[in-house]
């Protein structure tokens, strides 16, 4: 098997907040260390903006599982299950929110910085 080259950009290309549609698969990189070499993913699912009253440039998320398992924002909030989470932040801070394909390079930008790095696994 083997992917088609491609030419990585030198730097991260997150979503924007206007990319971002609502029941569409997301992906969350963040990254352990200050090396950023180690990331953490984790999948989700954007569920809409400004959901509650008072919010004003709110964004939410959910954890793939609950959203697949049929949870909602408005069923889960009146008897939250441990095992569903939301996630909400300013919709200015989104840039660690990726597409598919923009994930994919991001963990292959680190893949390759990771072997220039003596002794990593």
């Amino acid at each position: 098997m083997r992917f088609e080259p491609r030419e990585l950009k030198p730097f991260a290309e997150p979503i924007t907040k206007d990319e971002l549609k609502e029941g569409s698969i997301y992906f969350f990189i963040e990254y352990i260390g200050e090396d950023m070499l180690i990331p953490s993913m984790e999948t989700v699912v954007f569920i809409g903006r400004n959901l509650e009253a008072d919010d004003v440039g709110r964004v939410y998320f959910q954890d793939i599982e609950s959203y697949q398992e049929g949870v909602r924002y408005d069923s889960a909030t009146d008897s939250p299950s441990p095992l569903t989470r939301f996630y909400e932040c300013s919709d200015r801070e989104v840039n660690h929110v990726f597409d598919f394909d923009h994930a994919l390079e991001e963990l292959m930008r680190c893949a390759l910085n990771r072997k220039s790095m003596p002794d990593r696994d």
